[in-house]
């Protein structure tokens, strides 16, 4: 491959070296990556910008987020009293916990997504490039084609009842169908519970009997890799589970998937199952929208469950709207003519906020990818980068291990040179994968934004603006316009300066999640009560003298070794910075001696065999980076990770295994591969 012309690279300004950026920034020692002068001089913001525009979201957050709003359309604008648009309570003590904003004005997220953009003109640009799960299975859809369809579903949901308020189940994979689904309910006011196409039958029960939903919307299967997963007997077995439970979902409409699965072979119920295509087609292409009150619910998003009951985010209309497109905005740096790819799935809040609502509020052109970074080989990311021509590209740091493991050969193969801003999402990305993502992926010439928010936040929170201020591997960076980040030691007293304490947030932001379904007790007790006056996110965080903040894991993820609070990311960083390390997940044990050990499990990179030698390298990376007292107790070989198949690590599994606690291991149907779970028992001695 000729080398890239030098203007277009970020620049690596080595340890020590002092930045331009203003007075704020110290040029702690950490590596900085700099984007380019031409990056800079057409980047959407400037350091200055930012700092200007983030202190005035601050001092007048209701000027600030109303100016943005008022974007958007509005059916009734929302009322102000003495220029306030919002209303917040954080703290227990003063009452429930309460978030509104925009409240009184009337809006709708379909028309903003889809229909603003036809009447101004742009019904043909594309909406969707679908790319299938098996090369050259691939379709597409203009903004006037989506609508369209959106319309037509939309009409069917009414017409079996369905009402604003009322929810909808959508249980499908990653076909143009789910988000179509999404925009469908959101149009006429109805409330969308999507289940990731990947959950078990008992995990789709829950969620069924919690919202209880009119209608549930699947497809009959799925072909994910190489493999074909049955949706529709999945969702068989779920509503029988309901139905014994005492809640009845009157329609199951199906879409015929028959690259999986031909209708014949698919189970059915008379009068509940629908074929999706014997019916859509049939309804008008135009539908009425219902406007909706700012603080009306759009979705409810429920985390995994893998401790007790789940919990139903609930997510409201406006606020949700104005922050996710601002924040697509501004942490990609999109510009109109952008292609842009999200690898995550709608099931996630990732897929909600970005795949859906806010490259969709913008008017971009998205790639929907319904298959598997690796499949049918490690190469297919790329090719479909190169199909697509893609600027903006967004994945999690498991798929970026996973590829870095493949080695260069996969990567180099394909041009890229259309990328221009690379983005990182799911949990902290350790320095050494940030930087074969930046060397290798993005040729040295784009910026990544490295985000970290939550189901909860709806939003990114804490993420760089490509081109606005030098990057560090493994930092998310800077707050966006609106958050205020909090450090709080153990009894809630807030810290300045370079310090290490949890993470909480003061002060709410438009996309804050108004409360967990049915269970607005829980909602305070979980998030609002551990610190009063302050939303707690459960994750650790290091603030260093630049004011960047670096995400060391969940505090449940922290592991206390002789007084000793080690948060796991830290850890894991630690061994993937060894050379023939793939991935690394750390969890703790009891210990008689120090209270907990830390037990890590070690994938290592093709080829490389394990040795006793290897182990001993390994705890010594973890000294060299972190210290003794981090060093793992026990290193456990590890041919591949316990994943869903969204690529989360079920750190739960890990630690039964650590623990030998085999007998209980709950349920592994929601893993990519559960045979991987037997390897890692077969390998506890190894």
């Amino acid at each position: 491959m000729p080398a890239m012309e030098e203007k277009e690279e970020l620049r690596h300004v080595a340890k020590g070296e002092v930045q331009t950026l203003g007075e704020s920034l110290n040029a702690e020692e950490q590596d900085l990556f700099e984007a380019s002068p031409a990056f800079k001089s057409s980047a959407l913001l400037s350091y200055d910008q930012y700092i200007a525009m983030y202190n005035r979201s601050l001092q007048d957050p209701d000027a600030f987020w109303s100016e943005i709003a008022s974007e958007f359309y509005w059916e009734t604008r929302w009322p102000e009293e003495n220029g306030k648009v919002h209303f917040e309570n954080f703290d227990v003590r003063k009452g429930p916990v309460k978030v509104e904003w925009f409240k009184g004005g009337k809006t709708n997220i379909c028309y903003n997504a889809l229909d603003r953009h036809v009447h101004a003109g742009k019904g043909d640009q594309i909406a969707f490039y679908w790319e299938g799960n098996s090369p050259g299975l691939d379709a597409s859809l203009t903004y006037n084609q989506l609508l369209q369809q959106v319309c037509q579903l939309a009409n069917f949901l009414k017409d079996k009842g369905v009402k604003k308020g009322d929810a909808v189940a959508i249980y499908l994979p990653m076909l143009m169908e789910l988000p179509i689904a999404m925009l469908a309910c959101a149009r006429i006011g109805a409330v969308h519970s999507v289940i990731f196409a990947g959950f078990s039958a008992e995990s789709l029960a829950q969620r069924v009997l919690d919202c209880k939903p009119k209608v549930i919307i699947t497809c009959n299967a799925v072909c994910r890799g190489p493999k074909i997963i049955n949706l529709k007997d999945i969702v068989d077995e779920a509503l029988s589970i309901s139905l014994a439970h005492g809640v009845s979902v009157d329609s199951c409409l199906t879409y015929a998937n028959e690259v999986a699965m031909s209708r014949e072979k698919t189970a059915w119920q008379d009068g509940r199952d629908i074929w999706y295509q014997d019916v859509i087609s049939d309804y008008a292409t135009t539908c009425d929208i219902e406007w909706v009150d700012a603080e009306d619910p759009l979705f409810l998003l429920y985390t995994s469950g893998s401790t007790g009951k789940p919990k139903g985010v609930l997510h409201t209309t406006g606020g949700y709207m104005v922050y996710t497109a601002t924040t697509f905005k501004y942490a990609f740096d999109y510009r109109e003519g952008d292609i842009y790819w999200c690898t995550a799935d709608c099931g996630w809040i990732t897929g909600h906020s970005y795949v859906t609502y806010g490259p969709l509020l913008n008017c971009a052109k998205v790639v929907l990818f319904e298959g598997v970074p690796n499949y049918p080989d490690a190469g297919r990311c790329w090719e479909i980068v190169d199909k697509y021509h893609v600027s903006i590209f967004y994945t999690a740091p498991t798929a970026i291990r996973s590829l870095m493991r493949a080695g260069l050969e996969p990567v180099k193969r394909h041009s890229r040179k259309s990328l221009r801003v690379l983005g990182s999402v799911g949990e902290p990305i350790n320095p050494s994968a940030w930087k074969w993502y930046y060397e290798v992926v993005g040729d040295k010439r784009c910026p990544i934004s490295d985000t970290w928010w939550q189901t909860e936040t709806g939003g990114f929170m804490i993420t760089p603006l490509p081109g606005a201020w030098p990057l560090k591997p493994g930092s998310a960076t800077y707050p966006f316009f609106g958050v205020q980040p909090a450090l709080v030691d153990e009894n809630g007293k807030e810290i300045e300066g370079v310090c290490n304490g949890y993470l909480c947030i003061k002060g709410s932001w438009p996309s804050t999640f108004r409360t967990l379904y049915g269970d607005h007790a829980r909602y305070e007790t979980t998030y609002f009560a551990p610190f009063k006056g302050y939303y707690f996110s459960g994750d650790g965080c290091h603030r260093d003298a630049d004011g960047y903040y670096w995400l060391t894991g969940r505090v449940d993820d922290v592991i206390n070794v002789s007084g000793h609070r080690i948060g796991t990311a830290e850890v894991e960083s630690a061994l993937v910075s060894h050379p023939q390390c793939a991935e690394a997940a750390v969890v703790a044990v009891d210990h008689e001696v120090t209270g907990q050990a830390i037990y890590a499990f070690v994938t290592l990179k093709l080829g490389v065999q394990y040795s006793e030698e290897l182990r001993t390298g390994l705890k010594n990376a973890v000294r060299h980076e972190i210290g003794a007292f981090a060093q793992p107790a026990k290193i456990h070989w590890a041919p591949a990770l316990p994943k869903t198949r969204s690529g989360k690590i079920m750190r739960r599994i890990l630690r039964k295994i650590a623990s030998k606690e085999l007998e209980n291991l709950g349920d592994i149907s929601t893993l990519a591969d559960p045979h991987v779970v037997q390897e890692l028992i077969d390998l506890t001695d190894v």
